[in-house]
């Protein structure tokens, strides 16, 4: 009966979450009512800037991604990056957000997109696979689908999965959501790693956000500009850690 115990103790782990789900539906439809909704942040969603070598970028995603919590895209994810990126590339980037899609989503609306070729991906997603219930194999199912599609239909030859932020830590949810809700998203995280391990066209940027109120939004929910910088500079770090094959220097016009 050994071989039974790890199902089993998997089985108890969520006995609590069960027991709490008419409270826990209450807290979602309360925290939707009373959340105050933040516009995507206004600007640019796409631009050139600096020099050296070329550097096609594309950012996709979610809120996040969109610059919800940001007075604009230029203190945003977005402009953050061609900040940061243009002292080491001339960077051509493209932002394609909406505030609320999940993972399978983001992929019809790229499948929607005129292609184009770019050497780099950024991607934000998963916040809202895990508050609308999607499974984890659900959730990894979608990302290799959205991987086949930036390698086929827009030459990308790395993507940067940003993980899920600290959920645990978003004072719009009360608890116990908050602590069901920030669950779920290490569980996400753990699985993301796992992903990216099996498949050599992406990496994990790790996030690593200090316990600071600033990197929260007015909302509670989305980055502050504070978190989007630090963002911006995690996912720089990872781009100038990239082969040169891969930035897109050798690419061909």
């Amino acid at each position: 009966m050994a071989h039974e115990s790890a199902p089993m103790n998997g089985l108890l782990s969520w006995l609590p979450i069960l027991a709490l789900a008419p409270l826990l539906f209450a807290q979602g439809v309360y925290v939707r009512r009373v959340t105050p909704r933040l516009p995507e942040a206004p600007g640019e969603r796409s631009g050139v800037s600096g020099g050296g070598p070329a550097l096609k970028l594309l950012i996709l995603g979610d809120s996040a991604a969109a610059g919800v919590g940001a007075s604009s895209q230029a203190t945003a994810l977005a402009g953050r990056l061609a900040e940061e990126l243009m002292a080491d590339f001339s960077v051509s980037w493209q932002l394609h957000a909406e505030s609320g899609v999940t993972t399978n989503d983001l992929v019809g609306r790229l499948a929607g997109l005129a292609g184009g070729r770019f050497d780099v991906a950024v991607v934000s997603i998963g916040v809202n696979d895990v508050i609308t219930g999607r499974r984890t194999r659900q959730w990894t199912a979608a990302l290799a689908s959205l991987l086949d599609l930036l390698e086929s239909g827009f030459g990308v030859r790395r993507v940067l999965l940003s993980a899920l932020p600290p959920m645990h830590r978003f004072t719009a949810l009360p608890q116990p959501l908050r602590w069901c809700v920030g669950l779920r998203a290490r569980r996400f995280n753990d699985e993301l790693v796992r992903f990216a391990g099996r498949d050599g066209r992406c990496a994990v940027v790790s996030l690593n956000y200090p316990r600071d109120p600033s990197f929260l939004a007015p909302d509670g929910f989305h980055p502050g500009e504070p978190a989007y910088r630090h963002w911006a500079a995690a996912v720089t770090a990872s781009v100038r850690q990239l082969p040169s094959g891969q930035a897109g220097e050798d690419r061909p016009a």
